[in-house]
């Protein structure tokens, strides 16, 4: 076997090992999102690291579709180990409007609790029917006014 033809032979025995480092960056969480007992029907959750309790690492996020979200699916982004605040933003779509642009409507404010993240894992979240009560805080939940 030649010199070329044995370091093409390496490279793509090494390939899939590198392909598998690059995709296990990070950690990724998936689940459902529900509000008043119903899966949210579109929207977008957030994880960011929640540095007053020393969490570091990167922000990730997910498109929430009929109520699940995977943050290893296409638009969404893998995060890291720690504590993290959780933003939901819920909508269901709405007619178009008179222009005739499709529009949503929001189901509730933007919603925040907190998660520790030990890992890839599973997590469901329930948006709280005092949600579109509730104002947000730097305390990572909802205050009921």
């Amino acid at each position: 076997m030649s010199g070329t033809s044995f370091r093409r032979l390496a490279a793509l025995a090494v390939l899939p090992a590198l392909l598998s480092l690059g995709c296990s960056q990070g950690n990724h969480i998936s689940g459902k999102v529900t509000f008043k007992g119903a899966p949210v029907p579109q929207g977008r959750i957030y994880f960011a690291p929640d540095t007053a309790k020393g969490g570091k690492g990167p922000s990730g996020s997910a498109t929430i579709k009929d109520g699940n979200y995977d943050t290893a699916a296409e638009g969404g982004k893998a995060l890291g180990k720690g504590p993290v605040i959780v933003t939901i933003e819920g909508s269901e779509p709405a007619p178009p409007d008179k222009s005739g642009e499709i529009t949503a409507k929001p189901l509730f404010p933007r919603y925040e609790t907190t998660l520790e993240v030990t890992g890839s894992m599973t997590k469901d979240f329930d948006v709280p029917a005092e949600a579109p009560k509730a104002k947000t805080g730097n305390t990572g939940g909802p205050i009921i006014p």
